[in-house]
C-alpha cells in the first residue's frame, strides 16, 4: 500500500470512528508502529489530525470569524437552542458566552422570561434587548473580534464578584477523555473562570466538534451538567454517561 493511499485510509478510518490508536492501526493495515507515527506526525503537521497520546483524535471544524460561522449548520443549532430551552427558568442567573449555537439559543428565550443573564458577548447581549423583564449584565474586556466575546484580564476580574446558577458555555472541542478545549488561550481563561462560578454548566455541540480537540483545556468534560447534541455514538455516549453528564439529543 502506497503512503498516499495509507493516510487516506487513516482519515477515513478517523472520520468514521472519531479516534484511532497508532497500534490498532499498525495491526488494521499491516504496517510497523513506528511507520503509523510517521504518518500521523505527517498528517499532524498538515493540520488535517491532532495527534495524542497513543494516536490521534479528529480536529473539528475550522476555526472561522463569527459572522462566517452564523451560516454554518443554523437549522441545526437552532435545533440543539429549543432543546436547550427546556433548562431555563425564571427567576435564574444565566451565564452566557459567545459563540452562533449560543446566539440562536438566545433568540429562542421567550420575551416572557424573568431573569438576570451574564455575557460578555455583545452580539448576544443586543439580541436580548427587547427582553423587559431580562437584565442584562455586560462584563466588559478587550474584544476579540474572531469569536466577538470580551476577553481579558479585566472579564476575569469582572466575574470573581459573580455566581451563575447556569453557564451555557460556547464549545470549540470537546473530548469526552483529554476535555473541553479551544484554541485560544485567553478564551481557555475565561471560560474557566465562568465554569468555576457556575453550579451547572450546559454545552449545545454540535457533532463535528465531538471527540475533537485543541491546544487550551478549559476544564475536565465531567464538569459539564448537560450535553445537547446530535448523532452521538453509543459508546461515546455511554463515556458521557460514566461522567454523570446528562445527554440530550
Amino acid at each position: 500500500m502506497l503512503k498516499e493511499e495509507r493516510q487516506q485510509n487513516i482519515l477515513q478510518i478517523l472520520n468514521e470512528e472519531h479516534k484511532i490508536i497508532a497500534s490498532d492501526m499498525s495491526r488494521r493495515l499491516s504496517v510497523s508502529e513506528d511507520t503509523i507515527r510517521r504518518d500521523l506526525k505527517e498528517l499532524d503537521k498538515k493540520g488535517l489530525i491532532k495527534r495524542v497520546h497513543s494516536g490521534a483524535l479528529r480536529i473539528g471544524p475550522p476555526v472561522v470569524d463569527f459572522t462566517t460561522r452564523q451560516h454554518i449548520s443554523s437549522d441545526i443549532k437552532t435545533r440543539l437552542a429549543k432543546k436547550a430551552m427546556d433548562f431555563i427558568n425564571d427567576d435564574m442567573v444565566i451565564l452566557i458566552d459567545g459563540g452562533t449555537t449560543n446566539l440562536q439559543f438566545v433568540k429562542q428565550i421567550p420575551l416572557s422570561l424573568k431573569a438576570t443573564v451574564i455575557t460578555n458577548s455583545p452580539p448576544i447581549a443586543m439580541a436580548l434587548g427587547e427582553h423587559q423583564d431580562v437584565e442584562v449584565i455586560m462584563v466588559g474586556g478587550t474584544l476579540f473580534k474572531q469569536s466577538m466575546v470580551n476577553l481579558g484580564i479585566d472579564t476575569v476580574e469582572a466575574l470573581d464578584s459573580m455566581r451563575a446558577d447556569l453557564y451555557i458555555m460556547g464549545v470549540y472541542n470537546i473530548d469526552p477523555h483529554i476535555g473541553i478545549s479551544v484554541p485560544s488561550i485567553s478564551e481557555a481563561l475565561v471560560k474557566r473562570k465562568m465554569a468555576n462560578i457556575s453550579t451547572e454548566i450546559l454545552a449545545m455541540v454540535t457533532s463535528d466538534k465531538l471527540d475533537t480537540v485543541s491546544n487550551h483545556i478549559i476544564c475536565p468534560t465531567s464538569e459539564l451538567t448537560y450535553l445537547v447534541t446530535e448523532n452521538v455514538n453509543a459508546n461515546v455516549k455511554k463515556l458521557y454517561n460514566n461522567h454523570e453528564i446528562v445527554v440530550v439529543e
